[in-house]
Order: C-alpha cells, then structure tokens, then sequence
C-alpha cells in the first residue's frame, strides 16, 4: 500500500474511534478507556504510525492522566469574525499553516478562568483546530503543545447548538513527539494557559 493511501486509512480508524465514541452511552471513564485502547492498538499496528518502525514491537501503549470529569466542558463558541488570519508554525520543515481564528471558548480550571482560540484550517475541506500548551509543557508533556480537536484529521469531540465539547481528558500529543520526521503545528501563544492540566496524554515519566 503507498504512503498517502496509509496515511487515509489513518485517518479514516481515528475518525471511526471519534465517532465511537460520541455514540457510546456508557459512562464518560468507559469511553474514554476504549478509545484510547483503540488509539494505542493503531500505535502498536498501523503501518502509518506516527512510532516508528523499528519500535513498535516494543511498543506498550501511551502514556496518559486518569480520567477526571472536573476536565470536560460543553462550552459556547464565541465567534470572532474579523480575527485576521494567523500563520501556525511547525515544529520542523514545511510552509506555516494557514489558520484563521473563528471564536473562543471559556472555561475554568482550579477556580481560574481560561480561554482557547478555536481554529479553522483555512484550505480546501476546512475543520476545526484547538491546540493547547499548559503548564505541564516541557516537563509532563510537549513544549510545543497538545491538541484537543483537528477534525479534519478526525480527531472531533462533538458539539451541539454552538457549544463545544472540550474535554482535556482526550487531549493527545501531535505525531512530532513520536517522530522527528513528521512536522506539525504548535500551540500559538495565544493559547497557552498558565494552569497545569493533568489530564489527556502525558510522556513516559523519566526512568
């Protein structure tokens, strides 16, 4: 199978695991352990990995944050219609990608108030993005940040009349942790948050 048909055959299993999900009526911790089973099956098999080769049959599963309700939103988007366009950097090579900002949403976490801009992929077939780098950033995860949505990509947590699903219990590192060779978007200073979020996909503790 070539390259571009593995990587579509990605997307397709992890939009599949979302959409699992968003139908599952058992409690939030079941869903949330069955996705993330299947994304660590995905991990360990699919040819398109962002593991590399050499390491998947070492590979055990991802490293994650048990799952705390406190961390699950449904909160309304604030739309932000004249938010110029924002060029996202990459972690490696490549042209910035082009974003543009479509609102915000609110929430609070630990009694302070926080907010994320919410993305939309400005090329052909669109979908929305919210990356994310908190105060676990650099030590407990990513420097670069976390996502918690790229539905162009599959990745989409649901929404319902205008309000988001921001469930930080689903937020998972972009495939440049895994792998230098992939280059993906950073967490745009904008969306930075000053309060640890300890929830979603961590890296392996130091040994």
């Amino acid at each position: 199978m070539s390259q571009h048909l593995q990587l579509a055959d990605w997307r397709r299993r992890v939009a599949a695991l979302y959409h699992a999900m968003r139908t599952d009526r058992r409690a939030a911790p079941l869903r949330l352990v069955n996705l993330r089973a299947g994304k660590d099956r995905l991990f360990a098999e699919h040819p398109a990995s962002p593991i590399p080769e050499a390491a998947r049959r070492d590979f055990r599963g991802l490293a994650y944050w048990r799952h705390d309700p406190a961390l699950r939103f449904s909160v309304p988007l604030e739309p932000d219609p004249h938010a110029p366009p924002l060029d996202v950097p990459r972690s490696g090579e490549g042209p910035a990608m082009p974003f543009v900002r479509i609102g915000w949403v609110g929430f609070r976490v630990g009694g302070e108030e926080c907010r994320l801009a919410v993305y939309w992929l400005d090329e052909y077939a669109g979908g929305i993005f919210i990356p994310f780098l908190d105060a676990t950033g650099g030590g407990e995860t990513y420097a670069g940040g976390r996502y918690l949505w790229d539905s162009a990509k599959g990745a989409d947590l649901g929404s319902d009349d205008g309000r988001l699903v921001v469930d930080f219990n689903y937020a998972y590192h972009p495939s440049c942790v895994y792998d230098e060779r992939w280059s993906c978007p950073l967490a745009p200073a904008e969306n930075r948050l000053a309060v640890p979020i300890a929830a979603g996909e961590r890296l392996e503790p130091a040994r």
